[in-house]
């Protein structure tokens, strides 16, 4: 492989999010337990993506005005690291955070983007890896976990009645990192925000967007270990 065809893979980390649901508290910038001692759930998270070699810019999206905030919360090598590390403002939706961020990250020119929730701490250098490996081959791919419980579509929340009864052999959930070809998922992007504004749609997950404007994604395994904290509880 010559010099120009070497990927260059970059990662997004999402941490612009209200946590409306942790009781006033942010939960990227509160600390759980690692081996070494405590360390923010923020930093955990960028820490396993700035140990992978391979990946070159990390932009890390959080609210506007946030920047230097959410900086410090990070493991001291990582503070002083601007050059790799870079904090971006993002917008009203995660949909819109991702896109910021894409945006910021195309003037570098990478070649695959890596997409992960700041709000799971417990991502793995190997499964990152593992993900890179696979993005580099199928283009898109997310790890999942295969459901354990039966699934019910309800008619609506408010009626409390089951629409449809599913079968979960070939239900899974997903996770995060979520790789992808750079310039195909900024395109996909940049149609989700049109359809956004056009036809009131709502993207929550970019594999659903690539998915739809671009085509399949590839699974992989995840990681049990590999929680989202959502809840107060989540961080036990």
């Amino acid at each position: 492989m010559s010099p120009a065809d070497k990927p260059i893979i970059a990662a997004i980390i999402c941490a612009a999010g209200t946590s409306r649901r942790m009781e006033g508290k942010k939960k990227e910038y509160l600390n759980i337990r690692s081996g070494s001692g405590e360390i923010s759930v923020l930093g955990s998270a960028v820490l396993a993506f700035a140990s992978c070699l391979s990946i070159g810019k990390i932009i890390i999206s959080v609210k506007k005005g946030d920047e230097e905030t959410a900086r410090s919360y990070l493991p001291l090598k990582l503070k002083e690291d601007r050059k790799r590390i870079i904090f971006c403002a993002g917008g009203q939706s995660r949909r819109s955070s991702v896109h910021k961020a894409l945006l910021c990250l195309e003037e570098y020119k990478p070649t695959h983007v890596l997409i992960h929730d700041g709000a799971r701490p417990w991502i793995k250098k190997s499964l990152i890896e593992q993900i890179i490996d696979g993005t580099l081959q199928h283009e898109a791919v997310i790890p999942v976990l295969p459901l354990i419980e039966t699934p019910k579509k309800l008619e609506s929340v408010e009626s409390g009645f089951i629409k449809t009864h599913l079968k979960r052999e070939n239900l899974c959930t997903a996770q995060t990192p979520q790789g992808f070809k750079f310039p195909e998922i900024l395109m996909a992007h940049e149609k989700a925000a049109r359809k956004e504004e056009q036809e009131l749609a709502e993207y929550t997950d970019d594999a659903e967007i690539w998915g739809e404007f671009v085509g399949k994604v590839k699974v992989i395994e995840g990681d049990p270990l590999n929680r989202k904290i959502t809840y107060p509880g989540d961080l036990i």
